[in-house]
């Protein structure tokens, strides 16, 4: 019962949903579709946010009000995975396929891949018409957003930049300009004035913008906000980010965009190792976190918003990944799918208007060569152990090589079917230390 309604508990299943979401949905769709207008996307990125870090989610702890919000004016999805580091997440957020596909497997092998290897979103949606921009961290993804079809961009270097006494914070790049990040400067703060003035730039134009926030990976430090004697920094930054995500909003109202623009809010990977035994929820720690391949380091904040068109107050149970971004966005926009390679996503352009659409039946999750495809109620690793998820994301409990369990056995076949379809062993292979971290754990580490 935990399972079922330790969301219900933050308050996101509003009694806002009825029976005319969906109706309203095909109505708008279908005016979009006479008009000719295509509507414009932005995503969200939170970094090492995990759904113990969002009020809607479950946090005992943390106050998001504004993607509280978006929440409950559309959907949330209570059974979201990503990778469980940021390179890995990204690139398969950004390509629609798993990392055995593109090797990025780890931290540093995400960045040697090339645009003549791998076609990112944002040059699929230019194709279809789209104006695209990628403000934030870029990471360690390769070459820089200009090389992937983004027509603008504003991005720094490393993750966790805030001020300029940081050593990675000293300068940024737009568009291929580097500049001083200036004293008193904040550079989420640089972020959403560049964000504000591309919506400005374009607003007569379909956009997509792919918006990367330096919340809230470490190094936590104070927020222009924060109170001097401040005993609680990490809360300060997830209000601020919170803060950032309702000042978009109430921009896009501002240009009279906001009925025509799909947000999307979702995590990179879970909570940070330093951060995770107060990322609670229902008072219980998640198992797991950053890193780990466990349920704490990949269960992900995914709220989507489009007024008119997404029901509201609904909390889906579909499953989803973060392969599934990439064709939800073609779809939306009519863009033709790359050729010549799997796109391991699924569209949830139906859970977007209010459809059942076709959930996906399981999950797939890959970190060096580690992996595993799991489902609401049972994980199947490289390994071959399987897991009962009945009382995740607290705690995963080993089901027994030669249990007589109906459901487990059952639940093994389904999900080795998954793997073997899959075949992760017979595509690019992690050449790391393991830990998914860095090809070389000695040259180069992030917290």
């Amino acid at each position: 019962m935990q399972r079922r309604t330790f969301l219900k508990a933050a308050g996101c299943a509003a009694a806002l949903a009825s029976a005319a979401g969906p109706a309203i949905g095909r109505h708008f769709i279908a005016e979009l579709q006479r008009t000719g207008r295509k509507p414009n996307i932005i995503f969200i990125l939170g970094d090492d946010v995990g759904i113990g870090d969002i009020g809607c989610t479950g946090a005992d702890r943390f106050k998001t009000p504004n993607i509280d919000a978006l929440a409950r004016g559309g959907t949330l999805f209570r059974y979201a995975y990503a990778e469980p580091l940021c390179g890995p997440s990204r690139a398969t957020i950004l390509t629609g396929r798993y990392v055995f596909r593109t090797g990025a497997t780890n931290q540093d092998s995400t960045g040697r891949f090339r645009p003549s290897d791998e076609i990112m979103m944002g040059s699929v949606l230019k194709q279809a018409g789209y104006v695209t921009s990628s403000i934030g961290k870029w990471g360690q993804l390769p070459l820089g957003p200009a090389d992937f079809g983004f027509d603008d961009y504003l991005k720094f270097n490393g993750s966790g930049v805030y001020w300029n006494t940081q050593d990675r914070g000293k300068t940024y790049v737009v568009n291929g300009k580097s500049l001083a990040l200036l004293d008193r400067e904040y550079m989420p703060d640089v972020m959403h004035d560049h964000l504000v003035g591309f919506l400005a730039a374009h607003r007569n134009d379909p956009f997509y913008v792919y918006y990367s926030m330096s919340h809230i990976h470490a190094e936590i430090l104070p927020t222009p906000d924060s109170a001097a004697d401040s005993k609680d920094l990490y809360a300060d930054n997830i209000a601020y980010m919170d803060k950032l995500v309702g000042k978009l909003v109430a921009e896009l109202e501002r240009l009279k965009l906001r009925e025509n623009t799909l947000i999307v809010y979702f995590g990179d990977n879970g909570t940070g190792n330093a951060h995770a035994p107060h990322a609670t929820i229902q008072g219980r720690r998640l198992n797991g976190a950053k890193g780990s391949m466990l349920e704490g380091g990949s269960r992900v904040p995914l709220v989507v918003n489009w007024p008119g068109v997404t029901p509201a107050g609904k909390v889906s149970e579909d499953l989803v990944d973060s392969s599934d971004f990439f064709p939800t966005f073609a779809q939306l926009a009519g863009a033709r799918m790359p050729e010549n390679r799997v796109i391991d996503g699924r569209s949830l352009v139906p859970q977007i208007r209010g459809e059942k659409g076709q959930p996906r039946e399981w999950v797939f999750v890959q970190l060096a060569r580690m992996w595993y495809v799991a489902d609401r109620k049972w994980k199947l690793n490289e390994k071959g152990e399987l897991y009962d998820l009945s009382d995740a994301p607290w705690t995963e409990k080993r089901v027994e090589p030669d249990t007589r369990d109906a459901g487990a056995i059952a639940a093994r076949k389904r999900l080795q079917s998954a793997l073997d379809g899959l075949n992760p062993a017979g595509g690019k292979l992690d050449d790391g230390d393991g830990t998914g971290r860095h090809a070389n754990r000695k040259k180069n580490r992030e917290p």
